[in-house]
């Protein structure tokens, strides 16, 4: 997954029980551990098709059961579509659980699948703006979001061999991890932790690499400014903009939908947006910041049933607003 500097609620890929670690001890750990390996053991064996089926059936059997998260979707829907009616926003909510689901099938296959195998099940368009990008010898920021298949945002560009670096929030669960962790590292991706990132970012960009970040949940901390989404102010992590500014990167837009007429996912990469400082750091962080997060917006209004809406994007009010949830 391309990652960014994530905020403690982040909703990964969690193939785990919602308990913190320090709750619970070696016996909760194994329990999930094994949940794990089960789940990706038997949607790996499966062909590509039926796993990514059955992924759609896990999802929507989570749609149906987990209400706090579908009571949190409608929400958003009716902040971000307040024009759609309630069974259209209900409809993209069921396309989103779907989403998840499809995702988890095509990630089962990281792991053992054959590359000629999981080069098949994705296109690849705009690969000359990655390209483009790097010449310039200034590195480069893969920026994206939770839409469709977002694991495969790096793990697709690691096989058609332009591996990245990318920013994680390490799973509570050591082992779940390290599972998880050896197949987004499989054809040569490294994984930074949020812990260590902050001088690593500086120094992957200094040598003209690849970093790939993400800026489309709610941030928490002081890395935060409040944006337009969807024409409602969130909290916004700016360092994808601060990384670029100060470095002079371009930032090339990266996202995996899925496209239904094809059967198979697309990686979508846009022509780099280059920064441009005017020398008021502040005022520059705030629009490149806003101009990512419309770019963001753009692309969830083209595949609008392939975003995690389950996720409290607008939790984190400014200062006397009162709450959305």
């Amino acid at each position: 997954m391309l990652a960014c500097h994530v905020p403690r609620q982040t909703p990964k890929l969690r193939i785990r029980c919602p308990f913190h670690m320090a709750k619970h001890g070696k016996l909760q750990t194994t329990i999930e551990y094994v949940a794990a390996r089960v789940i990706l053991a038997v949607l790996s064996r499966l062909p590509l098709s039926f796993s990514m089926a059955l992924g759609r059936g896990i999802g929507r059997l989570a749609y149906v059961v987990a209400g706090h998260l579908r009571r949190t979707g409608q929400r958003n829907l009716e902040l971000a579509f307040p024009e759609k009616t309630v069974e259209e926003r209900e409809a993209l909510l069921v396309g989103c659980f779907r989403s998840l689901g499809r995702e988890l099938g095509i990630f089962s296959k990281f792991l053992t699948g054959s590359p000629s195998l999981l080069r098949s099940n994705f296109d690849v368009n705009g690969l000359e703006n990655l390209e483009k990008a790097k010449a310039e010898g200034r590195g480069v920021i893969l920026f994206t979001g939770h839409l469709g298949a977002w694991e495969l945002t790096s793990f697709g560009l690691s096989l058609v061999g332009h591996p990245l670096s990318f920013l994680v929030r390490r799973l509570d669960n050591p082992r779940v991890e390290e599972l998880v962790d050896r197949g987004r590292r499989r054809f040569g991706n490294k994984t930074i932790g949020k812990l260590a990132a902050a001088r690593g970012m500086v120094k992957i960009l200094r040598s003209g690499e690849a970093l790939g970040l993400l800026i489309d949940l709610n941030t928490l901390d002081e890395e935060a400014i409040f944006v337009d989404f969807f024409g409602v102010p969130a909290s916004t992590n700016f360092m994808v903009a601060k990384l670029a500014l100060r470095n002079q990167t371009p930032i090339v837009p990266i996202f995996a939908p899925w496209n239904e007429e094809k059967k198979k996912f697309t990686l979508l990469l846009s022509p780099a947006l280059q920064p441009s400082p005017t020398g008021d750091e502040e005022a520059d962080i705030h629009q490149l910041t806003s101009q990512l997060s419309l770019v963001m917006e753009n692309t969830i209004r083209r595949f609008p049933d392939q975003w995690l809406w389950i996720h409290r994007r607008w939790k984190t009010r400014p200062p006397g607003e009162p709450g959305i949830y």
